[in-house]
């Protein structure tokens, strides 16, 4: 997206794999669906049977790993970012996941659930930023914690 071009939500998967350095199957975003500019995003992650981590985890009874559903709120969070620059998506960066803290998982996430990642800048400290991410599953908080992202120059 250039300076002159304005954002048009929803963000989509081709446009989330232009920004952020992740690729199947580590790209856990499918949609940004809201965005208040240095504020909050609201991701959609769709989770299906096919997900190759559902072989393990667990055998004939799929749930998506609590470290995924955090990795995903740390991807919101790069993307909440990287969309409230001027020229949305301008400059290449990495965003490192530095420390979480406070996780909490209520319940499970299972294939055919919508999750709906709420994530919600707290401060910025240098090159690191501190977010706030809820997960949810049908209005229904399946997980929370606080991320702590460093941004760095990609190479």
């Amino acid at each position: 997206m250039s300076q002159s071009t304005p954002l048009q939500l929803p963000v989509g998967y081709e446009q989330i794999a232009a920004i952020l350095p992740h690729r199947y199957p580590f790209l856990l975003l499918d949609r940004i669906i809201a965005l208040d500019p240095g504020k909050h995003v609201t991701a959609i992650k769709n989770v299906t049977i096919n997900e190759p981590f559902f072989q393990g985890h667990f055998p004939g009874h799929p749930v998506m790993p609590g470290v995924l559903i955090i990795e995903a709120m740390a991807q919101a969070s790069g993307m909440l970012t990287k969309l409230s620059e001027p020229g949305a998506g301008g400059g290449r960066s990495i965003f490192y996941l530095v420390k979480v803290d406070k996780a909490r998982f209520n319940r499970t996430v299972v294939p055919g659930d919508q999750l709906r990642l709420e994530v919600e800048h707290k401060r910025r400290m240098r090159n690191m930023s501190l977010f706030h991410g809820q997960a949810f599953v049908d209005d229904k908080l399946a997980a929370e914690a606080e991320v702590l992202c460093a941004e760095v120059p990609a190479e």
